[in-house]
């Protein structure tokens, strides 16, 4: 699944442009894709050799999909949303701007990521750029970053499970 969820996110950093469908072999056998492209959103099938599916849906009209007790931060802007479903897994990006600070934007989602059961694992803060991360009890994985820039602050929000 490693390599399948590796290839997924290369190939949907590729469906701006390129081919709607192929093969592509990896050290695990052949994965095949197809994409199809509305206005500025994109869904992606990817299927492995065993037969396992990966959906991964990706744009601007693409409604954020996050696990129970996760929000968008609240009055932020939600400039993309990309959202994978598969056979071994699931999990969703979501990138969002907002004019409050990243200390703010934090703080929220620990908020929210510690009443949910998630342990923080990991915090980093270098000059405008802050991230914190954790694990749930049920094996669930997020990463927050956010960083600011002028006026505004941008965060991406990723929250998956194996």
């Amino acid at each position: 699944m490693r390599n399948l969820v590796i290839v997924t996110l290369g190939l949907t950093l590729a469906a701006c442009g390129g081919s709607d469908s192929g093969t592509i072999e990896t050290e695990d056998g052949t994965v095949e894709y197809e994409t199809e492209r509305s206005g500025g959103n994109s869904e992606m099938r990817i299927t492995d050799n065993e037969g396992n599916e990966v959906v991964v849906n990706s744009g601007e009209g693409v409604a954020a999909s996050l696990p129970d007790g996760f929000t968008v931060y609240p009055g932020a802007e939600v400039v993309s949303s990309t959202v994978m479903n598969g056979t071994e897994g699931q999990g969703s990006m979501t990138m969002m701007t907002s004019s409050d600070t990243p200390e703010q934007m934090v703080a929220h989602v620990r908020r929210e990521a510690e009443a949910a059961g998630f342990s923080i694992e990991m915090e980093m803060t270098s000059n405008e750029t802050m991230m914190i991360g954790g694990e749930g009890p049920d094996g669930t994985a997020f990463s927050f970053n956010v960083s600011r820039s002028g006026d505004e602050s941008s965060g991406m929000l990723i929250v998956g499970r194996e």
